[in-house]
């Protein structure tokens, strides 16, 4: 174990519990954030949630736009 992981672990042992989640949260976001710098082993890869994909043209299909929607709007 590096000096460096011995004074995250004992840093860690004197945060109160709520700062001791923040910073695990923090840590999954860093993992996120390199995940392909990061080997994943078989455990970790059954608890990674992934990130959605992008929903560019996700609701093709869902609305109709009419065709007279550029047309001009009469007032009388």
């Amino acid at each position: 174990m590096t000096t460096a992981t011995k004074n995250i672990i004992h840093k860690l042992e004197t945060l109160p519990e709520s700062m001791v989640n923040e910073v695990e949260d923090f840590i999954d976001f860093l993992k996120a954030k390199h995940s392909k710098s990061f080997p994943k082993s078989a455990s970790e890869k059954t608890n990674i949630v992934e990130e959605p994909k992008s929903l560019y043209g996700a609701a093709k299909g869902l609305f109709i736009i009419p065709k007279d929607f550029n047309d001009p709007i009469n007032f009388y």
